[in-house]
């Protein structure tokens, strides 16, 4: 696996939501598994300068720079599966798309259903300035400007 570092701001990301916090123990687990995958995962026989991480013991983050060499179907389909083996390993599921992850005002990361992130917001627990991970950005720059975000500047804000 390389460094975070050494990718470029361009490189490919792809970001999956854990729905539960794992342990601490849970995620140093998880990240030799990631790390040992990021390093043997290739495209169409050629190696991928990737690095895959959990990060915040809620989001397991891949990406690949992909300057050297792209992600291709097959190796995003393998990617797709080896994930699928960490839910089934760890009891989680990092799949489902329906829950808003956003950062409270004492620093704690918590997740809500459409309807629950409504509900939080209608009930003061959330507002514009509320910051929320937006799993939907797709490079390492987007990464760092935008994954976390105010709802106000977000596209969750169409949910409240």
């Amino acid at each position: 696996m390389v460094s975070y570092d050494t990718l470029a701001p361009e490189s490919r990301v792809w970001i999956y939501q854990i729905n539960r916090p794992l342990s601490d123990a849970e995620t140093e687990a998880m990240n030799e598994k990631l790390g040992t995958f990021a390093q043997q995962w290739v495209s169409h026989n050629r190696a991928l300068k990737a690095m895959a991480k959990v990060w915040h013991n809620r989001f397991v983050v891949l990406m690949v720079d992909e300057t050297q060499a792209g992600a291709s179907g097959c190796s995003i389909d393998s990617s797709v599966r080896f994930l699928q083996e960490l839910e089934s390993e760890f009891s989680v599921n990092l799949f489902d798309r329906t829950t808003f992850t956003y950062l409270t005002n004492e620093g704690e990361i918590r997740s809500v259903d459409m309807q629950g992130f409504k509900a939080a917001y209608d009930a003061g627990d959330i507002n514009e300035n509320t910051l929320v991970f937006d799993n939907l950005v797709n490079t390492k720059k987007a990464f760092e400007q935008d994954w976390q975000k105010p709802v106000a500047k977000s596209w969750h804000r169409r949910f409240i």
